[in-house]
């Protein structure tokens, strides 16, 4: 995909995050640009010709919503509420997120039911394309009445203040746009409540982690069975029909995946002493697959979110409508994003159980993995790091979207905290990453002690390929760095994007 044309047609996650990587530039196609143009002519003719208040247009904001605004000030009440609105603080949102922000809120305003110019879309995409990526704030956003701060950021850029990061560097954005020889936009009636009102901050989130999720899932699969052959674990718990008969979908997906990964492997062959495996072994495809499960719950629901329309009200020129509603509310988004949160650290918690069996001296490996325990500890600590990381997540798991605080003086008085479930579930994206590589990097030691030959090909080559980055551990040395490499090289191969 060279050029992506924003057209009304259906956007999928994968499509839009290999089109994400590949740095190509973002169009406003035809249908977006007429039905931008006609819901924008609607709603001026609208306002010539009404004389009662329409929320958002010409009346304040939340509570305020019984203060009628002028015609000469509803520009001006506009360009007030992005500045009221930007009120983030906290960490800075990576510039990742941000980027797929500014892409999600051009693809909602595109369908042509927010009252927008053409220009404010395409100053969006112009700054998408351009990597103009405004300064947002991890804090600020309920979760509904849209991501209200988070966007009202992103809308400062648009008019030309705030801050943004350019050429790497971060920069006043008037300073920016000025080098650039633009013009801020100048926004016009309900401008700045469609650029505000959206879940972009938190389906923007959502849709990374999902991404990230698949290629997590892939790693935690790998590393199973590079962990099993390390364990001399049983190859029967992967048996097509037995997992069959338990007639979920993500365990036969995730019981198929680990025995193809195994495919060729010498180890699974040979005579067992043991009948059985723990459960970290043994019921990994129950585990894996009930988060491949709610992984494509997710999926499914920020699909829905990003081909849809989420700001506030919402203008129907053919049915002569404008309705103020709820499609800002972010409930949708925040049950999946603490759902989420909980499967993917699930497969963190297991991969910790089975760093924890390798450490234990058994099935013919050394304790901690070291040649001389006692004079080595080897990787005894590492397994602390990882059992740190995972008691984290399981703080991190508490839901956010249980949680609602009354606002804007009892007007919006139930919201979803979806923006905090979104920040919550990408430090666990973050943490099972780093577990993960902690465990290949324990399964890789232990099946080097037993013969790296005799495990599949596929491992063959994938212990090949980390031990370019990260050295077999013959005595105690330095581990941090090589625990923060193994993350970053479970990442890099499996095209991380956060």
């Amino acid at each position: 995909m060279k050029t992506l044309v924003l057209d009304h047609q259906q956007f999928e996650i994968d499509a839009l995050f290999q089109f994400i990587a590949s740095g190509n530039k973002v169009e406003l196609g035809e249908n977006g640009r007429k039905a931008v143009l006609k819901c924008r002519e609607y709603l001026n003719n609208k306002m010539e010709n009404t004389e009662g208040n329409i929320y958002g247009i010409n009346t304040g904001f939340g509570s305020l919503y019984d203060q009628s605004i002028s015609k000469e000030d509803l520009a001006k009440l506009q360009v007030n509420l992005v500045r009221s609105h930007a009120c983030g603080t906290g960490a800075e949102v990576p510039s990742s997120i941000v980027k797929t922000m500014l892409l999600f809120k051009a693809i909602g305003l595109h369908y042509g039911h927010s009252g927008v110019q053409v220009e404010t879309v395409e100053r969006l995409i112009y700054f998408y394309n351009n990597d103009i990526i405004p300064v947002v704030y991890e804090q600020g956003s309920l979760g509904a009445s849209g991501d209200l701060s988070p966007l009202a950021h992103i809308a400062l850029a648009i008019i030309g203040e705030g801050e943004v990061y350019y050429k790497g560097k971060k920069a006043n954005t008037e300073d920016v746009i000025s080098e650039l020889g633009l013009s801020p936009i100048q926004l016009q009636s309900k401008e700045g409540l469609a650029l505000l009102n959206g879940t972009q901050f938190m389906s923007a989130y959502l849709a990374h982690c999902v991404y990230e999720g698949k290629n997590i899932l892939k790693q935690a699969n790998i590393n199973v069975a590079m962990s099993l052959e390390a364990y001399d674990g049983r190859i029967d718990p992967f048996t097509p029909s037995v997992n069959k008969i338990r007639n979920q979908a993500g365990q036969i997906k995730a019981a198929s995946e680990i025995s193809k990964n195994l495919e060729g492997s010498q180890f699974v062959t040979q005579e067992k002493v043991h009948v059985q495996d723990p459960y970290s072994f043994r019921c990994v495809p129950q585990v894996h697959g009930a988060s491949w499960d709610t992984l494509n719950h997710a999926e499914q629901v920020v699909t829905r979110e990003i081909n849809a329309v989420t700001d506030n009200p919402t203008i129907f020129p053919d049915e002569d409508l404008i309705v103020s509603a709820g499609n800002f509310h972010g409930q949708p988004l925040a049950l999946a994003l603490d759902f989420l949160a909980i499967a993917l650290a699930e497969l963190g918690n297991i991969s910790e159980r089975r760093i924890y069996k390798l450490m234990g001296g058994m099935r013919g490996l050394p304790a901690f993995l070291v040649a001389k325990p006692g004079l080595n500890s080897g990787f005894m600590i590492a397994q602390y790091t990882a059992a740190s990381i995972v008691s984290q997540n399981k703080q991190l798991c508490t839901p956010a979207s249980v949680d609602s605080i009354d606002s804007s003086n009892g007007q919006e008085d139930h919201v979803s905290m979806g923006a905090n479930a979104a920040t919550k579930l990408h430090r666990v994206v973050e943490n099972v990453w780093q577990i993960l590589g902690i465990e290949l990097m324990a399964g890789a030691q232990g099946v080097e002690f037993k013969g790296v030959e005799k495990t599949s090909k596929l491992l063959q080559k994938e212990h090949q390929t980390f031990r370019e980055k990260i050295p077999f551990i013959n005595e105690d040395e330095y581990m941090s760095s090589y625990l923060r490499e193994s993350k970053a090289h479970v990442k890099n191969q499996n095209n991380s994007l956060i």
